[in-house]
């Protein structure tokens, strides 16, 4: 059973012992050193103060630990404030191995979620280390959600949704972020074909069968999140709810984004998408022009779940034009490519 989209591979226990090793060593071989510091100035956010001294979006991490009690909401950093900075990995003479850390992390990890042809992810940057993302696709197990009809074949939201929401997974993970799927078929990676086939097999973390009742359901995916938001308080920590919905055969939309009223990150984080998007379809599709929207909503999950979250629906399930956004598995992938897009520029504004 694959509860969550985090590191499962067998030498992982052993890469966090021998790197623990190496803390302890360091800390007392370098104990009588000092960290370097930097003081705070107006404008100043860690991956600006990061990139201006030299180092890599990968001492993200190291930064808010050594930090974590002088930062700000959201990790900001306060003017006039001294900060210490990580210890740089120096190269050894003939710059080969680093000379601290005795074993770089595997290049390449796998996660079966993925389904067979994808489980590999090779990580292609840290923009997004230390960015946690809670991804939960609508509806699921005994509830279909939306369902249209295309050609003989039956639509259904949950499937296209979480297909889609696998896809901005793997995207985030290959950035560097760290990602729980909420909502998790334990069979179904992503997929390539047209038409999904459907099932009601899916589980909410950890591993709840989902609920019959509506209102449990959505009760039982909320506290799944606000429970891995405690456990990872003071990091940057975002919800993405991906829904199709369901209109007129008539009505043509485009992707739009709901907040909750009271967020204001949240507000932020769902007009950086719709931004994304309205310059993707500028670049891809010029003369077509883009209708998405940014607006308040009282939806259950995203007024009572604990960290920013953005409501997305990708389009109407029973509209010709809409369902080739989700039916063509191109056209998926790059629906989640400009989530991924407008998620690594929300995180990047949020830290500077």
């Amino acid at each position: 059973m694959y509860t969550f989209v985090k590191a499962a591979y067998s030498n992982t226990n052993i890469y966090k012992i021998a790197v623990s090793v190496v803390i302890i060593f360091l800390c007392l071989h370098l104990s009588a050193q000092d960290y370097p510091t930097i003081k705070a100035k107006e404008g100043d956010g860690i991956y600006s103060v990061l990139k201006r001294n030299g180092y890599t979006p990968d001492y993200l991490e190291q930064f808010m630990e050594l930090n974590k009690s002088k930062l700000g909401k959201n990790n900001s950093m306060i003017i006039g404030r001294v900060y210490r900075l990580p210890l740089l990995v120096e190269k050894s003479p003939e710059g080969n191995n680093p000379t601290v850390i005795p074993e770089s992390i595997p290049k390449k990890k796998v996660y079966e979620i993925f389904g067979r042809k994808y489980r590999e992810i090779t990580q292609k940057s840290g923009e997004l280390t230390g960015a946690i993302f809670y991804l939960m696709s609508g509806h699921g197990g005994p509830d279909p959600g939306a369902m249209g009809v295309l050609s003989g074949h039956v639509l259904c939201e949950d499937e296209y949704a979480y297909d889609v929401t696998l896809r901005l997974a793997r995207n985030l993970i290959e950035r560097g972020a760290t990602v729980y799927m909420i909502i998790i078929d334990p069979n179904d990676g992503i997929r390539d074909e047209q038409f999904l086939s459907p099932d009601k097999d899916e589980v909410c973390y950890p591993h709840g069968e989902i609920s019959f009742s509506q209102l449990a359901r959505l009760r039982q995916s909320t506290n799944a999140v606000n429970e891995l938001y405690a456990l990872n308080k003071g990091k940057y920590q975002r919800l993405v709810v991906i829904h199709v919905d369901s209109r007129s055969k008539k009505e043509n939309i485009d992707v739009f984004f709901y907040h909750d009223k009271r967020s204001n990150s949240g507000k932020i984080l769902a007009t950086m998408l719709m931004q994304t998007f309205g310059q993707k379809y500028s670049v891809h599709q010029p003369n077509r022009g883009y209708g998405g929207s940014v607006s308040e909503r009282n939806l259950y999950v995203i007024k009572n779940s604990y960290p920013p979250a953005v409501f997305i629906e990708l389009g109407n399930i029973n509209h010709f034009r809409d369902q080739q956004r989700f039916i063509i598995p191109d056209n998926r992938q790059a629906v989640s490519n400009w989530l991924r897009d407008g998620l690594i520029e929300d995180y990047k504004k949020s830290i500077q």
